[in-house]
């Protein structure tokens, strides 16, 4: 069977893989924090024992991410924080490991744990950082969680506990499927006192959905034009079977 077919087949599995990504960061062009996922293809020469390397079909490469900071805007909720320029958010992940989200839109659980609005809780330099009932907080710059009780002036501000905020290498993380990251090592990073949040602010998804419905579009062309090089392959064989039967 013609190589075409199964060149042709590669490249629209390929359309539909980077498809999927671009749907999967277009229905995330709300999440606060998002980083939009890429995807990466290289190309392996067809091999064949009496023929030359004259095709060559598409493979995935490694996911990776686009770490573009994305816009800061302003919400007056005193649970909301947005890292300003590199670093992260520490969160407790599942199994009680560390990960990493720029996702600030935070709030207090019902037994008192400040935590994201999946419910992961937001660690500290001792642990999660717990709020006592009826106590308003306030978080600065450097990530301090103060709060104050109900009905006390300013001056009975306490500190609850800073947040954990770290800026480890891009290439030291991964993403996982909960859209948390992660050290590669499985270790935790190292507080940076560099990094800084925006109080009452939250940072938008970097996912840009003009550039994502253009490319969307352009993959279905994509697509069409290996169904009907898969279709002219498949038809070129049938002819040639025909004149063969003929001559026979």
């Amino acid at each position: 069977m013609d190589k075409l077919i199964y060149t042709a087949m590669t490249g629209a599995k390929a359309d539909m893989v980077r498809q999927d990504v671009l749907t999967h960061n277009l229905a995330n062009v709300s999440t606060p924090g998002f980083r939009a996922q890429t995807v990466a293809f290289r190309f392996v020469p067809v091999q064949s024992a009496d023929t030359a390397d004259t095709r060559v079909m598409s493979l995935e490469s490694t996911p990776g991410v686009d770490m573009t900071a994305g816009p800061i805007q302003r919400t007056g909720n005193p649970l909301d924080i947005a890292v300003n320029g590199p670093g992260w958010i520490t969160v407790q992940a599942e199994g009680g490991g560390e990960a990493y989200t720029r996702n600030g839109s935070l709030q207090v659980s019902p037994e008192g744990v400040l935590q994201t609005q999946t419910g992961r809780a937001v660690l500290g330099d001792g642990g999660p950082i717990t709020v006592p009932a009826n106590t308003g907080i306030s978080i600065a710059t450097d990530g301090t969680v103060t709060g104050t009780p109900a009905g006390n002036s300013v001056k009975n501000v306490v500190s609850l506990g800073r947040i954990k905020l770290v800026n480890p290498p891009e290439g030291s993380l991964d993403r996982g499927d909960d859209g948390l990251f992660r050290m590669k090592t499985g270790g935790s990073a190292d507080v940076d006192p560099k990094v800084v949040v925006a109080p009452e602010s939250i940072e938008g998804s970097n996912v840009n959905p003009v550039e994502a419905l253009v490319g969307m579009i352009a993959l279905a062309r994509q697509f069409e034009a290996h169904m009907k090089l898969i279709q002219n392959a498949e038809s070129n064989a049938a002819k040639g079977s025909q004149l063969l039967s003929t001559n026979s």
